[in-house]
């Protein structure tokens, strides 16, 4: 018999990407601070917070498999988060144009009924065509990224500001990656194709 299995997210993208697994869980959202610590890089920031969602969680649910997941993206060594409004997205976007960003999207998975875990991060590289300030503005409009880490949704009309997207996993850029995911589960003893 396999343990619950918890969703350490309100991501509507994470929900949507572990769904696609068709195996039955929950999301619980963890109460976590999510600002960067002095001095660590975007990627250490990106670990740090994928490990404390899970563990936030699986405090509260030990007998539960808890996955915490967290995306930071990084513009020349320097974090990039969910814009929230339109001129932070516009700022955003206006400082990764023409620029190569790496989006680092880490997890953490909570054994049941121990302190182990099972962490991995997946790389993004993701270019940008030289965007000019009109097609900025009429994709912000269009799409209202203001959720998303790089204010740009690949999955939707943000492709079209993109020249090259280079990963091991092309979940990996929307929240979860799932190829990895998928194979941590199965050591776990969730049945998967």
């Amino acid at each position: 018999m396999t343990h619950p299995l918890i969703l350490a997210s309100s991501s509507k993208y994470r929900r949507e990407l572990l769904s696609r697994l068709r195996l039955n869980f929950r999301c619980d959202s963890p109460q976590v601070d999510e600002s960067a610590k002095p001095g660590e890089t975007p990627l250490q920031t990106c670990e740090r917070l994928a490990k404390a969602k899970a563990i936030a969680i699986a405090e509260l649910h030990p007998d539960a498999v808890v996955i915490g997941s967290d995306q930071v993206a990084d513009v020349d060594g320097v974090a990039v988060s969910k814009p929230g409004t339109h001129d932070k997205a516009r700022a955003q976007l206006r400082s990764m144009s023409g620029k190569t960003v790496m989006f680092h999207t880490a997890v953490c998975i909570c054994k049941p009924g121990s302190t182990d875990t099972i962490d991995f991060t997946v790389p993004t590289a993701v270019e940008f065509r030289d965007l000019d300030a009109a097609e900025i503005e009429r994709y912000l409009l269009a799409e209202e990224p203001y959720d998303c880490a790089g204010s740009a949704k690949s999955e939707g009309l943000g492709i079209s500001l993109l020249k090259r997207i280079e990963s091991t996993d092309p979940t990996a850029l929307i929240g979860l990656p799932l190829i990895e995911l998928a194979h941590a589960l199965r050591q776990l003893d969730f049945k998967l194709p």
